[in-house]
């Protein structure tokens, strides 16, 4: 079992940034890999960027590249999503979830076991 819970959501404007948190915890969660999905309202959950346990292996979607950075910190309890030049197309609820080590296709949302509540990021104009 693993447990996720995000924070960090909130509103900015264009062109600000964010940071959101997903703390991981359960006894197996050093074998899953972390990643950040979102949904905007009307449209299918999408993958933002994964990191594997060691923060050593990262991949980002392409609309994200550049902007957005993914880490784990020290005690690989915590996975960041540092968010910068925020723009409103980046408005959706923002997921973590954790990807057993078994599996490599990491932008696919159905073959994540485990995931967080959500926490929402509002862009304004």
């Amino acid at each position: 079992q693993v447990q996720l819970v995000e924070s960090g959501g909130g509103l900015v404007q264009t062109g600000g940034s964010l940071r959101l948190s997903c703390a991981a915890s359960g006894r197996t969660v050093s074998r899953y890999r972390i990643s950040w999905f979102r949904q905007a309202p009307g449209k299918e959950r999408e993958f933002v960027a994964t990191a594997n346990w060691s923060g050593t292996s990262t991949y980002y979607a392409d609309s994200v590249k550049g902007r957005f950075t993914i880490s784990r910190d020290n005690a690989k309890t915590t996975v960041y999503l540092q968010m910068n030049s925020l723009k409103p197309e980046d408005t959706a609820v923002y997921y973590c979830a954790a990807l057993s080590n078994y599996y490599s296709d990491y932008q696919r949302a159905d073959y994540h076991t485990y995931w967080g509540q959500g926490t929402q990021v509002t862009v304004s104009s």
